[in-house]
């Protein structure tokens, strides 16, 4: 599968490069960021983030994920990150994101969810798309309402993060559903 730069009013979504390693060890490995993600371990450091990035291309080519960069127009630094877990047989994805600390609040994760929940319907043409958030993390349930999900359900204990089991809330968007509401702004 090849993978498209994505591009909204303010932001640039690109393929990751070895050269983001850094950038992404310093954003995502802040504890702020990794206590609110289920993925990313505290510490986080740049060769855990480039082995992660060397490991994009082989997901995208076997139809299981897209990663992208986000990045501010005009810029090419990277300030976090939206991605899709593709189940192409289902015609469903799970969304997921973050963004580092100096950036949040600013609507970005709303935008990049947005633009990459577009992509996945009206490029992949997926039939369903999902995401989850720590219960302890409201904001990310906010960002997925604001960009047309519906809260589907608890998933008690889902997941144990830090040696303690975790509530997720599951959110969902159809494609038909998406489309009615028109593109997120």
């Amino acid at each position: 599968m090849r993978q498209l730069d994505l591009r909204t009013q303010r932001l640039l979504l690109r393929s990751f490069g070895p050269g983001d390693a850094e950038r992404t060890a310093a954003l995502a490995g802040t504890r702020a960021v990794t206590d609110m993600t289920m993925r990313i371990p505290f510490p986080y450091t740049a060769s855990m983030a480039a082995e992660w990035i060397a490991g994009h291309p082989g997901l995208r080519e076997k139809n299981k994920a897209l990663l992208y960069a986000i990045a501010l127009q005009g810029q090419d630094e990277l300030i976090g990150s939206v991605g899709i877990e593709l189940d192409m047989p289902n015609r469903r994805g799970e969304i997921g994101y973050w963004i580092g600390v100096p950036y949040q609040g600013r609507g970005y994760a709303t935008e990049a969810a947005g633009a990459l929940v577009e992509y996945a319907f009206n490029v992949l043409d997926l039939h369903k798309v999902t995401a989850h958030h720590l219960v302890r993390n409201p904001a990310s349930g906010r960002v997925l309402e604001k960009i047309g999900m519906r809260r589907e359900g608890l998933l008690r204990e889902h997941v144990r993060k830090d040696g303690r089991y975790e509530d997720l809330v599951q959110y969902a968007v159809l494609r038909d559903e998406f489309r009615r509401a028109g593109p997120v702004r």
